[in-house]
């Protein structure tokens, strides 16, 4: 009895901390959606913010659409993301593959040469990769945006190594049977890692989605600004410093995709990031 008592004592407490935390976390999200539902007049009379909207309006969402043509900036957005997404997947699962079973000289050279790239930051190659994009004429192109994008080393050895996570036993058959490389890799490894590839796919897609250096440095014509871009267009116009809950209810409509994604494949996400840190 006494064990159940000191039992049921620990899961209130360790319940209690996990709400506080959620509390936490999800306040900013309360906050954002709050001061989008407050009238311009009556977020600026609040000499102390209230934890409440006394006349709810959505106007604030009508103003976001027509201050800035919020509408084109998501279509591009999503162009984007779909583009660098299905580049990416391409590329690091033809990598990954290579260098999980495939035999080559000098391949373990070469993958910690590949590896040592993760040491050095991303923001080291804006410079030259803005370079080599304007020397190729890419600016203000999907080219131009998409393209350095289209690798990851992260997700590569992310991928390599849920590959080598298969038996080489059920390689060999595969091979005993004449299937070939590439049948094999879309057949049994990429249905195997399944998990693993959604949430590789789900955070390019987070990556992409919430994507501002690279957009602002490429891109000055309004046909390719992206989300971000549009945030800052608001801001530079004065229309953020101004109206709060109209910029607020923009940043809700650009992050409600990301909301209802990230709630449809978490337990895909979990399974993924699981299988991406257990051997066997």
């Amino acid at each position: 009895m006494k064990a159940g008592k000191i039992r049921l004592i620990k899961n209130i407490f360790i319940y209690m901390c996990l709400a506080f935390w959620a509390l936490l976390v999800l306040f900013p999200f309360y906050w954002m959606v709050l001061t989008s539902i407050k009238s311009y007049g009556s977020y600026n009379s609040e000499y102390v913010p209230k934890f409440y909207a006394a006349s709810p309006t959505l106007s604030n969402y009508a103003d976001a659409f027509t201050s800035v043509p919020l509408a084109r900036y998501l279509l591009n957005t999503l162009i984007f993301t779909t583009l660098t997404t299905a580049a990416m997947v391409f590329v690091i699962v033809l990598a990954a593959f290579a260098f999980a079973r495939l035999e080559f000289r000098a391949k373990s050279l070469v993958f910690t040469l590949f590896l040592a790239l993760m040491m050095i930051p991303g923001e080291l190659v804006v410079i030259t990769n803005y370079v080599t994009i304007t020397d190729l004429g890419l600016r203000n192109t999907f080219t131009g945006l998409i393209l350095p994008s289209v690798t990851s080393v992260f997700y590569i050895y992310l991928l390599k190594e849920n590959f080598e996570q298969v038996g080489d036993d059920i390689y060999k058959a595969a091979k005993v049977d004449g299937t070939s490389d590439l049948r094999y890799l879309l057949k049994v490894l990429i249905p195997i890692c399944r998990p693993t590839m959604i949430t590789i796919i789900i955070l390019k897609v987070i990556e992409c989605w919430n994507s501002f250096v690279w957009p602002r440095l490429v891109t000055d014509r309004q046909e390719y600004f992206l989300v971000s871009n549009g945030i800052q267009q608001i801001r530079e116009n004065g229309f953020g410093r101004e109206n709060i809950p109209a910029m607020m209810a923009a940043v809700v409509i650009i992050s409600l995709p990301l909301i209802i994604l990230f709630i449809a494949f978490h337990k895909k996400i979990m399974e993924g990031v699981a299988s991406g840190g257990t051997k066997g």
